[in-house]
């Protein structure tokens, strides 16, 4: 068996047990990139030491931010460069991260001198219009020198900017993320308005290091006013509910089965799967929590009765668009039918996430159909093991797995390595429950 495929079967007992998820994976690219920018130094707690959060660190690190371990790899000192980053000598490698590139996009463009990014074959198949187009309405100069048409690599030559008001032509915490970023190094008001809410950990960052930010009353306009200075500030960055997101439906499919996730970041741009699988019926309690800052609390799920199927809402899908592959798994165990629209954008991810998880999900016996923005699941077929591809999407690994811990026989997932992009020391949470 190739080291990078991973075998599960169906569990004849419950998964019980504590888990602690790494941290999250958005606001760890934050936090370096801020880190990176400000002045002093802050320290650092459970940062995400995924393939992706390293990158973005070591880019950081090119543009002059020093990092000092501590007791433990995801705990760490940052000295800023206090707004004076300095050019990077090689090429900056984003890996698989779409988040890391596009958000360093908005500070590589406002800064004076000439960058590079680029990655991995599935990121240099991703759109970087979306962020080349505003970013360049500031006067941004970007390349995209990628064989498809506006992906990377990229080539940066940065320049003072001017600041823009910009409405996104999506709904999309990236590229509201990029212009905002772009902005506090941009004399004057830079202000984006979104057409629906997304994640906030941009905002809340601003927040916490001091960064003077607006947000209008229906949270969809936000403005920053530029050059900003930022004071370093010690943070602790709370699980990923997007990691957690596994073992929440993987507990509400195995009968039996009792899992409480620590630490678990709770944000409400972020929570809408414990939202949908409570709308499904899953048994999820959520208790000691705190919301100061990012929220976050302890997550208790315990094996319902039934799953039942639902409509996932269209302003739903922005903020729950990562968590897609394995609700839809959750739902192939549901009675009754899942309707997913409006997700288009599924298909521009690590993998084409609606041919991918509509494929596998047919391997395993469901019934489902595939639209051009999304799917829809009719609930209740006993599902089997099979053998598939993760087509190297960590997501698609992971919730194909999960499935197969409630599937008749065994299910072998392969290309499994990229799941160290969002959540390493998985085989080794998995392999605790299941043995």
């Amino acid at each position: 068996m190739a080291t990078d495929s991973i075998t599960v079967s169906k569990q004849t007992h419950g998964l019980r047990g504590t888990i602690t998820v790494p941290g999250d994976k958005s606001i760890s690219h934050r936090v370096a990139i801020l880190g990176a920018l400000s002045e002093g130094s802050m320290r650092v707690r459970n940062y995400l030491c995924s393939e992706d959060c390293l990158n973005t660190l070591k880019a950081m690190q090119q543009l002059g931010m020093q990092v000092i371990p501590e007791d433990c790899p995801q705990n760490f000192t940052i000295i800023g460069t206090g707004m004076q980053p300095k050019e990077p000598r090689l090429a900056i490698d984003c890996g698989n991260s779409g988040t890391g590139m596009r958000l360093m996009a908005g500070v590589l463009a406002a800064l004076p001198f000439t960058s590079r990014m680029f990655g991995d074959s599935s990121l240099s198949s991703r759109p970087m219009k979306r962020i080349i187009d505003p970013l360049c309405s500031m006067g941004a100069v970007i390349h995209a020198l990628g064989e498809k048409n506006g992906c990377a690599p990229l080539l940066i030559e940065g320049k003072s900017l001017t600041p823009i008001h910009y409405s996104l032509p999506m709904a999309s915490a990236q590229v509201k993320s990029a212009v905002l970023l772009a902005g506090m190094l941009t004399k004057g008001e830079t202000k984006v308005h979104q057409p629906a809410i997304t994640r906030d950990h941009t905002e809340r960052l601003f927040a916490h290091f001091g960064i003077p930010c607006s947000i209008s009353a229906d949270g969809l306009d936000i403005s920053v006013s530029g050059p900003v200075t930022i004071s370093a500030k010690d943070i602790t960055v709370p699980g990923d509910i997007s990691s957690a997101a596994f073992w929440m439906v993987a507990a509400s499919i195995v009968p039996d089965s009792e899992l409480t996730l620590l630490n678990v970041g709770l944000n409400p741009t972020r929570n809408a799967i414990i939202t949908v699988l409570r709308r499904m019926g899953a048994d999820i309690t959520i208790c000691n929590e705190s919301t100061e800052g990012e929220p976050y609390g302890d997550i208790t799920v315990r094996t319902p009765q039934q799953l039942r199927g639902t409509e996932i809402k269209p302003d739903e899908i922005p903020n729950l668009i990562d968590e897609i592959p394995v609700i839809a798994v959750a739902a192939a165990y549901a009675a009754g039918s899942t309707t997913i629209r409006d997700a288009g954008e599924l298909r521009v991810k690590e993998s084409d996430r609606i041919a991918t998880t509509v494929g596998n999900l047919r391997a395993m016996g469901a019934d489902v159909e595939e639209y051009e923005d999304g799917m829809v699941i009719h609930g209740g077929t006993r599902l089997h093991g099979a053998e598939m591809d993760s087509y190297g999407d960590h997501r698609i690994a992971m919730s194909f797995l999960m499935a197969g811990l409630n599937a008749e026989g065994s299910t072998t997932l392969h290309r499994c390595a990229n799941i160290n992009t969002s959540y390493p020391g998985f085989r080794t949470h998995l392999q605790t429950l299941i043995s």
